[in-house]
């Protein structure tokens, strides 16, 4: 597979990839004025019928990149039929949010949509199939059970998208989606999103996609928007940390991150019994109640999200100022995913990370990874913890990886959430 990047100079103007007049129309109501970086250097060969790789993190604009050339195709030939693009996606909050705006776009067309994901009742689902509709944005695991019914006709997919690629392997599904490429037809055009390209994710481009257009926007760190800062503190005064910076803080809405969905449920409701509107996002919750607390913290009923990392990725709520790690992530990604829920679409956004004795080593990584120093404060009360100190820029570009300890998935997490602690160590009896 060709793997050379995209350099030349990028669309400015949605005018200039000559769309469907209908879909000019649902990107004005949209309010998009001028495309983002990966819709500029994606549409026009996406347009072209060009299979792509595109990478870029999460808040880039990657959905109407892959949507719009999907749209146009759609409207310049319509068949009758089964689906004819499929979107995967590896969460149903995501898969909802990728219809959402695919809806959006398509306002002033006949397109239909349906949205497949488990958890819930399939009836409706099927219902929804029965109706002929142009694009299905699925997860794995649904999908698979209704094609295996079938209630899902995928042999006349024209276009396959897969979003989150990286995710995907990361939550177990890369069989699933083998089993899914095998039922398409083998003529199609491939569009594969990813932050990053671990190497099961590159052995699955290189084998699914032609020739690909390839867009490199993502460098792995935190967008340059974001300001971000170190707060010392006693794991058990954490709370009351918290409760300092949302008083003093000007703050729009908030996502605050937990290690464990035990913690995410009990800090929401602190949060609610001291008078702020927060909601909890955690997987102990039914499906109807996931999405009520993610409708109701985009349309501003609440202004704070505690969630575990099962909402690190994938969930695209706009105008989030402030991102507090309430519990230190276990990796360096995982840090990188949180706070990429602020600095979204150029806005400025604030980055907070309470550390305790435990977490200087992460520190280290952190730092390393996105190339420069973390500010530490300090807040009065609040001075027991000391920090690590900042690490000069040259000493984090050159510092040799260290290896890091044998792991074990833990207990608690959730499907797809990978947390990991250290392994026990063992100790052998004396002869």
């Amino acid at each position: 597979m060709n793997m050379s990047k995209f350099h030349s100079e990028p669309v400015k103007e949605f005018d200039n990839f000559y769309l469907n007049r209908t879909l000019m129309c649902g990107i004005s109501e949209a309010g998009f004025v001028n495309p983002r970086p990966i819709q500029a250097h994606t549409i026009p060969a996406a347009l072209d019928g060009r299979d792509i790789l595109g990478l870029a993190q999460t808040g880039t604009g990657k959905t109407a990149a892959f949507a719009l050339p999907a749209l146009e195709r759609i409207l310049q030939s319509r068949k009758r039929g089964g689906p004819r693009v499929l979107v995967v996606a590896p969460t149903r909050e995501l898969a909802g949010q990728i219809e959402e705006e695919i809806k959006m776009l398509a306002k002033f067309t006949s397109i239909k949509t349906v949205t497949i994901f488990g958890g819930v009742s399939a009836q409706p689902q099927i219902s929804a199939l029965r109706k002929h509709p142009e694009i299905i944005v699925a997860c794995p695991g649904r999908l698979l059970d209704l094609h295996r019914q079938g209630e899902v006709a995928l042999n006349q997919i024209e276009i396959l998208i897969l979003d989150e690629a990286d995710h995907m392997f990361d939550m177990g599904f890369l069989p699933d989606i083998r089993r899914i490429i095998a039922a398409l037809p083998a003529k199609r055009q491939n569009l594969l999103f990813s932050a990053t390209m671990p190497e099961e994710i590159r052995a699955l481009a290189d084998r699914i996609l032609h020739d690909p257009h390839v867009v490199d926007l993502n460098n792995s760190r935190p967008v340059s928007t974001i300001e971000h800062a170190l707060y010392p503190v006693e794991n058990g005064h954490k709370p009351a940390l918290l409760e300092n910076l949302l008083s003093k803080e000007e703050i729009a809405s908030a996502i605050v991150f937990t290690r464990t969905k035990h913690r995410a449920k009990r800090l929401a409701q602190q949060l609610s019994r001291k008078g702020h509107r927060a909601v909890a996002l955690q997987g102990n919750m039914t499906q109807s109640q996931r999405v009520k607390a993610m409708e109701g913290f985009r349309k501003r009923r609440y202004d704070i999200l505690v969630a575990t990392d099962i909402a690190a990725r994938g969930i695209d709520v706009q105008q989030v100022s402030h991102v507090v790690n309430f519990d230190m992530p276990s990796t360096v990604d995982a840090y990188t995913h949180r706070i990429g829920r602020t600095g979204r679409a150029e806005r400025e956004g604030k980055a907070y990370t309470f550390v305790t004795h435990d977490d200087h080593r992460m520190i280290r990584m952190v730092e390393k990874r996105i190339g420069a120093s973390i500010e530490r404060k300090v807040l009065t009360g609040f001075e027991t913890i000391p920090v690590s100190p900042a690490q000069p820029e040259a000493a984090l570009e050159t510092r040799p990886a260290r290896r890091t300890m044998k792991r074990y998935l833990a207990e608690d997490s959730l499907p797809g959430e990978k947390r990991w602690r250290p392994r026990k160590p063992r100790f052998r009896k004396a002869s």
